[in-house]
Formats: structure tokens, sequence, C-alpha cells
């Protein structure tokens, strides 16, 4: 996966969303480090540029919750917010039998 760091920086600073606060920023890292910590129990290392992304997400103070929507959307997973203006990183990740028929049921 290749991310261009400056477009999509461009294109969190276009969203109109609230930046958090230094609490929240701060808890947020926290959170950040655990699930990095969590990932590297499981024998998952994160790449160098996925480290970059987290990082540049911090420093943007995007909420978490926006941070899962624009992951998705950058990855071009099915469930990603057509409506969110993030441009999805060139190559196709997931398998067409992931649809939201088959995922989401009551």
């Amino acid at each position: 996966m290749t991310i261009d760091f400056d477009m999509l920086r461009r294109e969190i600073r276009a969203i109109d969303y609230v930046r958090g606060n230094p609490v929240q920023d701060a808890l947020w890292r926290e959170d950040d480090a655990y699930a990095r910590a969590s990932l590297l129990i499981e024998g998952r290392v994160p790449s160098a540029e996925d480290d970059a992304l987290f990082d540049m997400l911090r420093q943007e103070r995007v909420p978490l919750l926006l941070s899962a929507r624009i992951i998705l959307k950058l990855l071009g997973h099915p469930y990603a917010d057509p409506a969110l203006a993030i441009t999805p990183i060139g190559t196709k990740r997931w398998g067409r039998n992931i649809t939201r028929s088959t995922q989401c049921r009551d």
C-alpha cells in the first residue's frame, strides 16, 4: 500500500470535524500504544507506513471514530462511507464476497 500523505492530510483538514483537545489527544495516543502492543503480541508487526498513518491521524487530532471511517475509505472497504471525501489508495484490498447483505443481518 502506498499512501500519499500530503494529499491525505489536505483531505482530512478539509473535513468538518471537531479536533480533539489535548486531554483527548493524550488518551487516544495511549489507546494507540495499547493497540500496537496487542498487534505485536499477536505477531503482526505494523509497517512503517501504518505507523506513519496513525501518527498523522494523531497529529491532526482526528477523533477515533472518524479515524476508523477514514481508514475504511482509504482502503476501499465495502462498508466505507461513500460521502467521506477521502481518496482510496490504488489497490482494492477486499474480496468480492464481503457485502452488506451477507454481513449485516438482524
